[in-house]
């Protein structure tokens, strides 16, 4: 591994403010999911471990909540620049454990960042309300204060993101955290809390767990010290850990599974749809929650849409992604590459054509072509079920009308992206699509100024933006009478 600040690299979970072994000295492997070799090892802890994590946060909690907003911070911005002095190592480490290009792992590394930045600032602006009272002698006051304790349960294509989009706000009001990263890349997390302990942040305010994700996530749900629960996953479980939550009572936010429509009007510019096609679908090898799962093209400009992004997918380059050429790295394992051959298979049993790619690559493993299917049934199950890999399904629309009831004909409302000119059309379109997130003109609508979230099963709540605050408080009103 070529970093230079050896000290990023941990094997060990870090509670209280320290580096600890489970309580039976269990490990789970880590693997490359380009070189398919083993990593390292971190803690397989479980339930003992995070009843301790919670405990040791919530007595942190009693002197967290009392700093100041600006003593918060400035230690929030102490760890921002950490991150950024250490871009490159943590990117190193990134690309190593969870496949993606070193380009985009730096960018995620900034991208990270800027949420730290950013709730060390919004921190300071946590108002509150007076309210004119009916009564002369009565005053009405509102004020917010931190929920407590929070559970962060973070997924493993953005590693490093998701938790600084999560924590940073958490920290940056008072509440403490126990961050479960994923078993896929648990290094980046680790770091990160490396750099947290070496810019002050008082034991027990940030904590990291790593191993049995049902044991971890039952008892952060179960244990009442525990007040917010943070996810970012598949539906499936986000169902599960609502459920487990509901005896007590916890504020939940969810950001679960999409399918993202991407709809390109007759009147836009094809040479741009096609670059925000690019952008959208094939980031992290089409490995994000928000990536254009649906790709509906106006018949007048179908056939020329087609050609133009099938020669803009040929420029892919597929490798590992520690080489700096390389734009598309391996799907995190082989269960991923299962649900991508699957997707594609049954494509094209319904009728769909295959433009380019539709077989794993040449290099084996977890690597799989850049793939466009074209003509697509709108009964495969790719036009249902998310795939998270880099194959992207293409459907022929004639209305505007006709192709909003497509992009809405979806239990997830995530993310959506449509082009067009028309400035009409661009607030009809933006207002009817049943999405938390709208890109018009723009494959990249993501940054830590934007309230990030979803509709329908697509979750609860928001993340970033003066908005990702509130999740992270309480509402106080106190009234004032004898005056």
């Amino acid at each position: 591994m070529n970093i230079s600040n050896k000290s990023l690299f941990k094997n060990k979970c870090f509670v209280n403010g320290e580096w600890i072994n489970s309580a039976n000295n269990s490990s789970i492997d880590v693997i490359n999911p380009a070189t398919l070799k083993s990593i390292g090892k971190v803690p397989d802890c479980g339930t003992k471990e995070t009843h301790e994590a919670i405990k040791k946060a919530y007595e942190s909690w009693k002197n967290w909540k009392e700093k100041t907003a600006l003593e918060r911070s400035i230690l929030l911005k102490k760890w921002n620049d950490l991150i950024l002095a250490n871009q490159e190592d943590l990117a190193q480490i990134m690309t190593i454990e969870q496949g993606k290009p070193i380009s985009e792992s730096r960018a995620e590394i900034v991208y990270g960042a800027s949420f730290v930045e950013w709730f060390a600032e919004e921190c300071k602006r946590v108002y509150g309300d007076i309210i004119p009272d009916r009564f002369k002698d009565k005053r009405t006051v509102v004020i917010k204060q931190p929920i407590g304790v929070v559970g962060a349960i973070t997924p493993w294509n953005f590693p490093s993101s998701m938790i600084t989009r999560k924590c940073a706000p958490a920290l940056a009001v008072g509440c403490p955290v126990i961050i479960k990263p994923a078993p896929q890349t648990p290094f980046s997390a680790l770091a990160l809390a490396s750099l947290a302990e070496k810019a002050g942040f008082p034991k027990g305010v940030i904590n990291i767990l790593t191993g049995d994700a049902e044991k971890i996530g039952k008892e952060l749900c179960s244990n009442s010290l525990v007040r917010k629960i943070s996810f970012t996953g598949s539906t499936e479980v986000g169902k599960i850990l609502l459920k487990q939550s509901a005896p007590t009572v916890k504020k939940v936010s969810l950001e679960l599974g999409g399918h993202a429509p991407f709809i390109a009007f007759e009147d836009c510019d094809i040479d741009e749809a096609v670059t925000g096609a690019i952008q959208s679908k094939f980031r992290n090898t089409g490995q994000t929650c928000v990536c254009a799962n649906r790709i509906f093209i106006h018949e007048k400009i179908y056939e020329i849409f087609i050609k133009k992004f099938t020669e803009e997918v040929s420029k892919i380059k597929v490798g590992n992604g520690l080489e700096e050429n390389v734009t598309a790295g391996p799907l995190i394992d082989n269960l991923a590459v299962e649900k991508v051959k699957d997707h594609i298979q049954d494509a094209i049993k319904k009728g769909s054509k295959i433009a380019i790619g539709g077989k794993p690559h040449d290099l084996g493993g977890n690597f799989y072509e850049p793939t466009i299917l074209y003509d697509v049934s709108i009964k495969a199950k790719i036009t249902n079920e998310e795939t998270f890999g880099p194959v992207a399904p293409i459907y022929k629309f004639s209305s505007e009308k006709e192709v909003i009831e497509m992009a809405n004909n979806s239990e997830y409302g995530l993310a959506s992206y449509f082009f067009s000119r028309d400035i009409g059309r661009i607030w009809r379109v933006s207002e009817a699509l049943e999405y938390g997130i709208v890109g018009v003109n723009t494959g990249l609508p993501s940054k830590a100024e934007i309230p990030f979230g979803g509709m329908k099963q697509s979750g609860l709540g928001r993340e970033g933006s003066k908005y990702g605050l509130e999740d992270f408080l309480e509402i106080k009103y106190i009234n004032m009478a004898g005056i």
